[in-house]
């Protein structure tokens, strides 16, 4: 998938504060090897290099246009380019974080023992990940499908929601686990802009289904979705637009 990191920051605020809120609930004091996993264009792993001032952290990403501009902005940081699927932490690392990145994954009964397992013993796993997959916002994808041509290439990518339920992460976690802290928070995000949730999911879950269409599919596919968000996510009387945005947490500390 083509990232675009320009899309991806229009809306930095409100994506870093799951972010930080995630941040603030890892209780490593001092540790040696941090690692941001799906790190993007970079920003949060300044801020754990802020927060550990004192530990090798590095970025790792699978994007070459996110890396490009996360070693622009960050030049003073390690990032490696990797996929979070296959990538392994030798020797295991103090702190795996991992924002909004992991959902892109399947396989989560393999993949989050596998992550959990490359986490040194008194380690920390942190990860936070899009649940809004029953909103308009996403479903719009699947109901603009049916609205032209492009149908025949958007219905066989349609899947079912990437992220389960909180307790199935439990089940998963809750074996290596010395601590563990699953929860969830639907943040109430007040977008302005013409169509904001539409210029939201364009940088993120609209990304692969635009890239899989050429002219004019693509700007037929994506007039179709943006009107069915306009309607579903009206401005208010200011002008702006609230989208609520439900997102999973998980902090686990290995045995």
């Amino acid at each position: 998938m083509a990232w675009d990191p320009a899309q991806y920051l229009k809306f930095a605020d409100h994506r870093l504060r799951p972010a930080l809120d995630l941040l603030s609930r890892i209780g490593a004091g001092s540790p040696a090897r941090v690692v941001d996993l799906g790190c993007g264009t970079g920003n949060v792993t300044a801020i754990l290099a802020g927060r550990w001032p004192g530990a090798a952290v590095t970025g790792v990403d699978p994007s070459a246009s996110m890396l490009e501009r996360a070693r622009a902005e960050h030049p003073g940081l390690a990032f490696e380019t990797a996929d979070a699927a296959r990538w392994s932490a030798v020797p295991p690392v103090d702190v795996l974080y991992s924002n909004a990145a992991l959902h892109w994954l399947g396989d989560h009964d393999g993949l989050f023992p596998r992550l959990f397992e490359q986490v040194a013993p008194g380690g920390w796993l942190a990860v936070q990940m899009p649940r809004n997959f029953g909103a308009p916002s996403h479903t719009s994808v699947a109901e603009a499908a049916g609205d032209g041509p492009w149908g025949e290439r958007i219905r066989p990518m349609l899947a079912p929601p990437p992220v389960d339920p909180p307790a199935e992460y439990v089940r998963r976690l809750a074996p290596m686990a010395a601590s563990l802290d699953v929860w969830e928070t639907e943040y109430l995000q007040i977008l302005e802009g013409e169509n904001p949730v539409a210029e939201w999911t364009k940088g993120t879950w609209l990304r692969p289904f635009l890239d899989a269409l050429e002219e004019p599919e693509r700007a037929g596919f994506e007039a179709a979705y943006r009107a069915r968000i306009a309607a579903a996510y009206p401005p208010a009387a200011d002008g702006r637009s609230l989208f609520p945005f439900r997102r999973l947490f998980m902090v686990a500390r290995r045995r």
